[in-house]
């Protein structure tokens, strides 16, 4: 199986904890020159010191630089690029503070849509043409189960991440024929700062103890545990790699079995 990512340059946003740190340690233990994205230059810079370099030349670096500045957010995908093309993007941001649906405010919505979606957007655009030059580009887009079965009390999320799903499935038919896929990782309940939030959230709304909201959740997941953030990042590695040149287009639930949904 061929899994080897020497030569390849790998863009990971969120990066400086959970899901994008582990994605971004994976990638580079493939052998992928890794740069990191997030606001925290400080903890950006950390990542990047101990990430892995199994194979000679390998380098890592990183920018800091908030989602929701459109132009900031360009400007630095453009020299990211111009300093070495991109083949893989790894688009993972923070998610929309919950609350219903229809007590959300119309700037709650904008702002996850420009956070989100537009973010997505305008580092595909920065990046496709070093993918389409190299004919090998891999975006994953690391979202929510919430595109299978909606999440109570997450309405913004819920919107918003399937406009990526979206977004994401229409790109896959449009840029196959590059050599670059697009597909969508849906990490289920797993052990991040989010996680800690939640569990904090209902805690509060609810009266019982964290331990006791965890316990009630890891009941609704067949293995009966939270995930892993390595976990989710072993399988957005493997889209990343040649291997997976053949899955394209694809919402992959990595949930325990918690999802219920066939497709």
């Amino acid at each position: 199986m061929q899994l080897n990512l020497s030569g390849r340059h790998a863009l990971v946003c969120g990066a400086s904890q959970g899901i994008g740190r582990a994605s971004a340690i994976e990638l580079a233990e493939l052998g992928a020159n890794v740069t990191l994205l997030a606001r925290s230059g400080d903890a950006l810079r950390a990542v990047a010191e101990t990430l892995p370099r199994p194979y000679a030349g390998q380098r890592h670096d990183w920018r800091s630089v908030d989602m929701l500045d459109t132009a900031g957010l360009h400007a630095a995908a453009t020299d990211i690029a111009a300093t070495q093309s991109v083949h893989i993007l790894i688009n993972n941001t923070g998610g929309p503070p919950g609350g219903p649906a229809h007590t959300a405010t119309p700037d709650a919505f904008e702002t996850a849509f420009r956070q989100h979606l537009l973010g997505n957007q305008t580092l595909l655009q920065a990046l496709l043409p070093g993918m389409r030059a190299s004919g090998y580009g891999r975006i994953v887009n690391v979202i929510s189960t919430s595109v299978k079965e909606p999440i109570v009390g997450l309405g913004v999320s819920n919107t918003v991440r399937a406009a990526v799903a979206g977004w994401a499935k229409t790109l896959a038919g449009e840029l196959a024929a590059d050599g670059i896929t697009v597909n969508n990782v849906l990490p289920g309940y797993t052990r991040t700062n989010r996680l800690d939030g939640l569990l904090a959230t209902q805690s509060k709304a609810s009266g019982r103890s964290e331990d006791e909201v965890a316990q009630g959740l890891m009941a609704t997941i067949p293995a009966h545990r939270f995930g892993e953030a390595s976990e989710i990042a072993a399988v957005i590695a493997f889209l990343c790699t040649p291997a997976a040149a053949y899955v394209n287009g694809v919402s992959i639930a990595v949930d325990g079995g918690r999802t219920r949904a066939l497709s």
